[in-house]
C-alpha cells in the first residue's frame, strides 16, 4: 500500500513538474521592445530556433561595391551546399570570374587578366588580419552569427530597439557585438573591431525573405570603415530557391597564370 501511494504521488507530480519546467524555459516571447535583463540562455535558445535549416541554396545576387569614390555593380550566381561548397559565378554583361570555396580552401579565376588562385583562406584573411573559415562565410550568407550565443557566456547591452549581446571573458579572434530583432529574433547586425587595427567590420541584414518556411537574408550590407577609408558591399538576393540537387562546375582554363599572396 505504501509503495502504491508513493507511485500515485509521483504520477501526480509529473504534470506539475512539466508545467514548471516549461514556464522556466519559455522566458522570452516576441515583443516590440527588448526585455531588460532578459534570460540570456532562453534568448539564445529562441535565437537558435530561427537559424535557417537549409541543405542547398541557389540565388541570383545583385552586388554593389562603393568606396565613396566609385560604384561598381556585378551580378553573382550563387550555389551553396551546407558544409560542402560555396560556388559563385560573376558577370558584368559577360562572365568575368568564378569562385569556389570549400572546407579545404579557396579557388578562383578571372577572365580579364587571365589569372587564377588556388590556396587557403589567407586570400580572405590576409588583407583584414582575420581568421575566417568556410563555416564563417556560410554563416554570413545564411544570416547566422559567427559566434553562437548559446555557447559560452554572454552579456546583454541595454538598447531600446534590439537585443544586443557581447561575449564575456578573454577570447582570441574577432569579438562580435550581435544585434537581434525582439519580434522575430532574427540577426540584424554583427559588428567587429579588426584585430590590430582601427577598422570596424559591420554586417547588416537589412531584409529577410521566407522561402519554404525558412527565413533567409534578402539584403546584406557589409561595411569596412577606418580612419581613412570606407568600403561597402551590398548584396541583394533575388530568385532564391532551395533545390534538391546542385552542381559546382569549376575548371581553370588553360593558359591562365597562377597568382600568390606573397
Amino acid at each position: 500500500m505504501i509503495q502504491q501511494k508513493a507511485i500515485y504521488r509521483f504520477l501526480i507530480l509529473i504534470p506539475a513538474f512539466i508545467v514548471f519546467a516549461a514556464c522556466k524555459t519559455v522566458a522570452v516571447l516576441p515583443t516590440n521592445t527588448p526585455i531588460k535583463k532578459v534570460d540570456i540562455a532562453a534568448l539564445a535558445t529562441k535565437i537558435k530556433s530561427t537559424y535557417p535549416k537549409v541543405n542547398k541554396l541557389r540565388s541570383r545576387i545583385r552586388a554593389v561595391y562603393d568606396d565613396g569614390k566609385r560604384q561598381q555593380q556585378i551580378i553573382i550566381q550563387l550555389r551553396l551546399e551546407e558544409k560542402k561548397a560555396i560556388w559563385m559565378s560573376a558577370s558584368m554583361v559577360i562572365p568575368i570570374a568564378k569562385l569556389l570555396i570549400t572546407q579545404e580552401g579557396v579557388s578562383f579565376y578571372e577572365k580579364f587578366q587571365k589569372n587564377y588562385f588556388v590556396g587557403n583562406f589567407d586570400l580572405i584573411n590576409a588583407p583584414l588580419n582575420t581568421s575566417f573559415s568556410y563555416d564563417d562565410v556560410e554563416k554570413l550568407l545564411l544570416g547566422k552569427p559567427f559566434l553562437d550565443p548559446s555557447e559560452g557566456k554572454w552579456k546583454q547591452i541595454s538598447n531600446p530597439q534590439y537585443y544586443i549581446l557581447i561575449p564575456q571573458g578573454s577570447k582570441s579572434g574577432l569579438q562580435p557585438t550581435l544585434f537581434f530583432d525582439p519580434t522575430t529574433f532574427l540577426l540584424k547586425e554583427q559588428r567587429f573591431l579588426i584585430p590590430g587595427s582601427m577598422q570596424n567590420l559591420t554586417i547588416k541584414y537589412m531584409n529577410h525573405q521566407r522561402i519554404q518556411g525558412e527565413y533567409l537574408p534578402q539584403q546584406i550590407e557589409i561595411s569596412l570603415s577606418g580612419r581613412e577609408e570606407n568600403q561597402q558591399i551590398t548584396l541583394e538576393f533575388t530568385r532564391t530557391d532551395l533545390p534538391g540537387t546542385l552542381s559546382f562546375p569549376f575548371e581553370i582554363p588553360e593558359g591562365y597564370k597562377q597568382i600568390s599572396l606573397e
